[in-house]
């Protein structure tokens, strides 16, 4: 490929749900991201007719995008039946002290906990579900 030869880049990664609104608050609170202008969270007793949210991070962190559909079956991973991942999302603590931290935020903003190898010397890590049944990992790295 020549240096002249256009590539596409990644733009975002998006996230089906069935609560739109809901899921974009789950990651914008744990990772501390904000409404992209325009996707606010309107005015108490205002409509929500939001189908469609962007969270931008700082310091160059990858947006996230949420879009709404009807049905979603949550994957079933670790067990990759019925459902396999299919895509999950990889975040980074500083410290095993960390890591618990962010654990007992998840639990607190509607995640669960899938698998813990948060004892493993080399990498310790756990794998969540977001509420709309999304994997993710926070690992020490």
């Amino acid at each position: 490929m020549s240096a002249a030869e256009e590539v596409p880049r990644v733009r975002q990664t998006v996230l089906d749900t069935t609560d739109v609104r809901g899921l974009a608050e789950f990651y914008r609170v744990l990772l501390g991201y904000d409404y992209r202008p325009g996707d606010e969270t309107p005015d108490a007793g205002e409509p929500d007719p939001a189908d469609w949210l962007v969270l931008r991070g700082g310091d160059g962190a990858p947006p996230l995008a949420f879009q709404q559909v009807e049905v979603l079956t949550p994957s079933s991973w670790p067990d990759n039946e019925p459902v396999p991942q299919q895509l999950h999302l990889d975040m980074t603590v500083a410290s095993k002290d960390a890591l618990e931290e962010q654990h007992q935020r998840v639990l607190r903003l509607g995640g669960r906990m899938l698998f813990d190898r948060s004892d493993d010397e080399e990498e310790p890590l756990r794998v969540y579900a977001d509420p709309a049944g999304h994997p993710f990992c926070i690992f020490v790295g």
